[in-house]
């Protein structure tokens, strides 16, 4: 192994501009992978669940992946600084456009739920170790914000296309060509990550490192714990099962620290939660994926079961929030470097995301398209303004022997928060949707027909529509006025899961206070390069 200095870190790189170029194109695909399979499908996510026939379980579409992203994370966040990143980020190729394959072939939203699991491995391996590739190509984090345009380049191609390719191959094609498309992107990632990526060290470890795999099943009891019952308290209430999951959670949380306090290789290291720094940004983290997810994932459903758009229509509305936080991105890194106080740039986004929020909260049918396709462009503005940076403050305060796991970790935090995000917000919507239902078909003496109806995704199947219409008007009530009351119903749901994450927005914006004033330094640390 050598130790690279001198000319390439005079630049702030550890490697001469081409192969810089050449690594950071294979990390930029593989980036675009997760981008692009998260675009496409929550567009396509409201047909997948009316074919499949499983409302019940839509939130699990997402919170599965979230979790199994969660819970592999710091695992591999840990390995990549102990063994570097490389071999982790090929075989997390592997096992995500496996898993791909495995959810277009899905049957059952059972199936689906377990495949994208799977695939939540796989993204969790790329975001564990991907990410912390950067700063081992940049240690110099004003350079790195230079570089890191490719990367945002990347998330900005895959959101641009994601969520009109998502409407257009669902309505064209079937909703499993969105898990396919995952397929050849997987590939162009793997070749130039095989062939270009170099295999980096931060740290010479002479002991062999040790898994630490009771904090690594303490992670998973706590999250699993917890999920489950954020997933079940709204259906069933306070009773034996949600209260006894609550205890676990709790048990296990209170376990997880106590044992990584003790453990010399611990995989989630207590002492970097004292940094006052790390702590505020790592809650920011959770604040910040509870509003993004809830706003990701429901938005395509409130436009196209609330709105009555179709997947293309639907799919061009939410374009712009994805495509523009990946111009938030590029501007941030253009506007960070050269001000005074960096940390103003959690304060703006913030409060752009609050606001994009509170905005689509008040919207209904009537509301014109761009005005909608504005509200997103904010919603992406804000977002691109804090999600790069509480990723390179974390960096610049954790010190190199802990990058991965901070970068992991704030990563992982974020998950989490989108994880309670998107189940709270699922579950309130679900409890709402059918209260909102039932109300209306009693009001008209018809409540023999919630079955029909109790499932949203009657408003999203036009042809189920049709037929339901016939039996009602059969039946002599009026099919068109109760659809609408479901459609008004599922809006008013949407709209209060969604003003739960405005609020959530408006608390990071008094969180950001807490974070200390953050210097983007140009120090710069030896790297060692295990080819």
């Amino acid at each position: 192994m050598a130790v690279h200095r001198g000319a390439h870190h005079s630049s702030g790189q550890v490697l001469p501009f081409r192969e810089s170029l050449l690594a950071m194109l294979g990390v930029s695909f593989v980036t675009m992978l997760v981008a692009l399979d998260q675009t496409v499908v929550g567009t396509a996510l409201p047909t997948i669940v009316s074919e499949l026939r499983g409302f019940e379980l839509y939130a699990w579409v997402a919170t599965s992946y979230l979790l199994t992203s969660v819970i592999t994370v710091p695992i591999f966040g840990r390995l990549g600084d102990y063994y570097g990143r490389k071999p982790f980020v090929i075989a997390s190729i592997v096992v995500f456009t496996g898993a791909s394959a495995l959810c277009g072939a899905a049957n059952s939203m059972l199936f689906l739920v377990i495949a994208r699991g799977l695939q939540g491995i796989g993204g969790g391996m790329l975001v564990g170790t991907a990410f912390a590739c950067i700063p081992d190509l940049f240690p110099d984090s004003v350079v790195r914000l230079r570089w890191q345009v490719l990367i945002s380049s990347a998330f900005g191609i895959a959101n641009a296309v994601g969520p009109s390719l998502g409407g257009f191959l669902t309505q064209y094609y079937g909703w499993r060509s969105v898990f396919y498309v995952n397929l050849p992107v997987g590939l162009i990632s793997l070749v130039f990550v095989w062939r270009y990526l170099p295999h980096l060290r931060q740290v010479a470890h002479k002991a062999r490192m040790r898994l630490d795999w009771p904090g690594a099943l303490l992670i998973a009891l706590a999250l699993g714990s917890t999920q489950l019952f954020v997933e079940l308290l709204p259906r069933y209430g306070v009773s034996l099962s949600t209260a006894a999951l609550l205890v676990v959670a709790a048990a296990a949380a209170w376990a997880l620290w106590q044992w990584e306090r003790r453990t010399p290789q611990a995989i989630l290291p207590v002492d970097m939660f004292r940094n006052p720094s790390l702590n505020a940004l790592f809650t920011l983290a959770v604040l910040g994926g509870f509003s993004m997810f809830s706003l990701l994932f429901y938005a395509p459903l409130l436009f196209q079961g609330g709105f009555g758009m179709s997947p293309k229509e639907a799919g061009l509305v939410i374009t712009p929030l994805v495509v523009f936080i990946t111009i938030g991105s590029i501007a941030n890194g253009r506007i960070v470097s050269r001000i005074r106080n960096p940390n103003i740039m959690l304060y703006i986004g913030f409060t752009m995301l609050a606001a994009a929020c509170l905005a689509v909260v008040v919207a209904t049918h009537t509301t014109p398209r761009p005005l909608l396709m504005a509200l997103m462009i904010v919603g992406g503005l804000g977002l691109g303004f804090v999600m790069p940076n509480l990723t390179v403050f974390a960096q610049q305060t954790a010190g190199r022997e802990h990058l991965g796991i901070a970068t992991a970790l704030l990563q992982s935090l974020r998950m989490i928060g989108g994880m309670i995000g998107t189940a709270l917000t699922g579950t309130m919507v679900t409890h709402l949707y059918k209260s909102g239902v039932r109300s209306a078909l009693d009001a008209d003496h018809a409540t023999h027909w919630l079955p029909q109806l109790a499932d949203p995704q009657i408003l999203i199947n036009r042809d189920a529509q049709s037929t339901l219409l016939g039996e009602l008007t059969h039946a002599g009530h009026n099919g068109a006025l109760l659809l609408e009351s479901a459609r008004e119903a599922l809006v008013g749901a949407i709209h209060m899961g969604i003003a739960v994450a405005a609020v959530i927005a408006l608390v990071s914006i008094w969180q950001t206070r807490r974070v200390p004033h953050i210097s983007l330094n140009r120090k710069i640390e030896p790297v060692i390069h295990a080819d």
